[in-house]
């Protein structure tokens, strides 16, 4: 199964988790196609063809972004409706997408102990992500386990933590039976 990791994070660089995630990825190009939208598109204009294809071309998406404001940085929003669009991936003839499998790889500032009813964001992660599994339904994709790193912020992720979290997402990837926590 040729696997698509769209990565996307509007400053790669300095980010902890994301960039150690990607270093992981690298190491598999057998097995993992990463593709960085931030970096191809500075300006945000996407080539529709191009990413298109890049779709056709995979069986299984991976979404990998830390979690902003509920919801995913903006340029994968901006691709998400651009890309994903009428005659493509839904409508009467939009059916490119049936069968896919889409999967999400979040890094969460906080602790997953704030993810839940009464606490800081009084819903979990997965609540939070209904709208991903939503658009799956509305384009025939398969939604796969969410693959979640809490903590992420302010280096409150001990190293030894972030290292485990690499090598579990490309276990995850490989096996996508359940969901991982870090």
């Amino acid at each position: 199964m040729k696997t698509l990791v769209i990565i996307a994070h509007p400053n790669i660089e300095e980010s902890r988790v994301n960039k150690r995630w990607l270093e992981e990825i690298k190491k598999h190009p057998e097995e993992f196609t990463v593709h960085e939208i931030y970096k191809r598109y500075p300006d945000w204009n996407f080539d529709i063809e191009y990413e298109q294809n890049l779709l056709l071309e995979h069986d299984r998406y991976i979404f990998q972004f830390p979690f902003y404001w509920y919801s995913s940085p903006p340029l994968l929003k901006k691709w998400f409706d651009d890309v994903l669009e009428y005659g493509f991936a839904y409508g009467s003839k939009g059916d490119k997408l049936q069968g896919k499998e889409f999967g999400l790889a979040i890094s969460a500032g906080v602790a997953e102990k704030k993810y839940q009813a009464g606490a800081a964001n009084e819903y979990t992660l997965s609540e939070l992500l209904k709208p991903y599994q939503a658009s799956c339904l509305y384009t025939g994709m398969t939604f796969l386990p969410t693959f979640a790193v809490y903590g992420a912020e302010h280096n409150n992720l001990s190293d030894e933590k972030l290292e485990e979290s690499a090598r579990n997402y490309i276990l995850h990837m490989q096996d996508f039976s359940k969901e991982v926590k870090v």
